[in-house]
């Protein structure tokens, strides 16, 4: 099939995927404490420092420019977010500098993107996937924000934060219509897609049966 035929696809099989995370699901366990916006907002920190991370780490081990500036992009975003979310949780009485969002180490969902290789599998899973997931989460944590009443966080998420992860998935979508063009490659970047929904749909779970948390922004 054309590269054209195969995003459309894929982006379709994502979508029917990711209509199934129901506003109390989540991908991640790791909130301490009660379930409230300034505990959510630090998991948002280690799901921020993370997108930084594997964004840099691919944008160096890349020969592709147009990849390249993506990554970039993306790693300046990521990074911008992180920063926002500290200063609103300082200005929620929690001083971030004294967190570390990696203290228990890096998530499965990381260190999955971490082991892959070839550009159009990190374009799949990261850019096109991950960020696609981040934008249904972020919604989530919108919702969450605007029924606990806090409209500066809301509006941080809603203004800033999910048009960033938007655009990101977009800029994959317009670079898998350049690499995904073979049989092998389409078959890389699908695999790819799939494992990264797979571990969304097990953290969710052990997140919901082990700390019943819901509408963590971020993925």
């Amino acid at each position: 099939m054309t590269a054209q035929e195969f995003v459309t696809r894929l982006d379709g099989e994502n979508q029917g995927r990711l209509s199934l995370l129901a506003p109390a699901d989540t991908l991640k366990p790791e909130v301490e404490g009660d379930l409230n916006v300034l505990n959510l907002l630090k998991v948002a920190l280690r799901n921020e420092i993370e997108a930084t991370e594997i964004a840099a780490r691919w944008l160096v081990t890349t020969d592709d420019v147009d990849v390249k500036l993506a990554l970039a992009r993306q790693v300046g975003d990521e990074a911008k977010h992180y920063r926002m979310i500290a200063d609103r949780l300082r200005a929620l009485g929690f001083d971030a500098r004294s967190f570390d969002p990696l203290a228990k180490g890096y998530g499965p969902l990381f260190q999955y993107l971490d082991t892959l290789k070839t550009t159009v599998e990190r374009v799949a899973a990261g850019q096109f996937t991950r960020e696609a997931i981040a934008v249904v989460k972020n919604r989530q944590f919108i919702e969450f924000c605007e029924h606990a009443g806090d409209r500066e966080t809301a509006a941080m998420y809603r203004d800033v934060i999910e048009p960033d992860e938007r655009y990101h998935h977009e800029l994959g979508r317009t670079l898998l219509l350049r690499l995904a063009t073979t049989q092998e490659a389409q078959g890389a970047a699908a695999g790819a897609a799939r494992r990264t929904l797979e571990l969304a749909d097990e953290l969710q779970k052990k997140a919901l049966a082990t700390a019943g948390i819901h509408h963590a922004p971020g993925c």
